[in-house]
């Protein structure tokens, strides 16, 4: 083998595998800031990310922007030049506040909008405000999502769980979709978040999973619909990221051996996630629609 290149890195060791052992916190929504009470914390791309004006006077919209892959999606977005609307889940203002301010250290607007995207209206203020501030919306990030592991089987689903996260996962999704594209104009962008539950399901996640498969086929059908509105749709499928939904959803046995059965044997970081969202919104991707890319250590 020859010598490592020192400007090459070694993907299986360019981000340690969290500290997991042990590792379990609240659910989103239950307490201030699920970022601070992780132990091991993720990596947002805080000191690493740097942009290049790929972005430059961009508005985006994400939601679930928070936290996890979300909070690193606005970083990154804010570094390429954007401003960001931060849709978040009402009862996490620190989280959503901290994420506020790494875009406005970025040099770029941040407007936080708390909210709920259960609801049509919701999903419709929400729209209603990006467009106020700004006259329109040139990136949809649709990544708030909902999941709760039922290690029991599909006896331990309960109509309530599944309805919380096809509207979750689904429903704000659509209604997004569909009352944001006549305020974008041509080269705009519109990026959901799937997942590697879309393809291979585990059975405690049966609803995410199904939700993200329908996330997959959902981008693909918009893609061809408002191609002659010169809008791309595409998706960006996670397998095993560190962020708080992990140890806020999932039982300890699972998140302690969280992403070692991947091919490069590690959890992934949001910051390695968001990376695929701002080749998907910028230029550099302008021939691709209709796709989902994958970003799962090879699982």
């Amino acid at each position: 083998m020859p010598d490592q290149d020192p400007k090459l890195q070694d993907p299986q060791q360019q981000h340690a595998h969290p500290d997991t052992e042990g590792e379990q916190i609240s659910p989103p929504g239950a307490e201030d800031s699920v970022t601070s009470a992780m132990e091991s914390k993720p990596d947002h791309g805080e000191d690493s990310y740097q942009g290049t004006g790929k972005l430059r006077d961009r508005v985006a919209v994400v939601t679930g922007g928070d936290s996890g892959i979300g909070r690193a999606v606005c970083l990154a977005f804010a570094r390429e030049g954007a401003d960001v609307v931060i849709s978040y889940l009402e009862g996490e203002e620190d989280d959503a506040q901290q994420t506020a301010e790494l875009v406005e250290k970025s040099g770029r607007r941040a407007v936080l909008f708390p909210a709920d995207l259960r609801s049509e209206e919701a999903c419709q203020a929400l729209v209603d405000r990006a467009v106020k501030e700004f006259g329109h919306i040139d990136t949809l990030v649709n990544n708030a999502a909902y999941q709760m592991a039922q290690p029991g089987g599909i006896e331990d689903i309960t109509t309530e769980q599944w309805d919380r996260v096809m509207k979750t996962n689904l429903y704000a999704m659509f209604w997004l979709c569909k009352k944001s594209i006549p305020h974008m104009p041509k080269g705009s962008t519109i990026i959901n978040t799937s997942s590697v539950q879309a393809g291979s399901p585990s059975p405690e996640l049966l609803d995410y999973a199904t939700t993200k498969a329908g996330i997959a086929n959902f981008t693909k059908g918009l893609a061809t619909m408002v191609a002659d509105k010169g809008i791309r749709v595409n998706s960006v499928a996670p397998g095993p990221i560190w962020t708080p939904l992990i140890p806020a959803t999932m039982p300890e046995e699972k998140v302690e051996s969280f992403g070692k059965q991947t091919a490069l044997g590690r959890a992934g970081q949001p910051i390695e996630v968001a990376t695929a969202f701002v080749f998907l919104a910028s230029p550099e991707s302008s021939y691709v629609t209709g796709e989902v890319l994958g970003v799962n250590g090879g699982e």
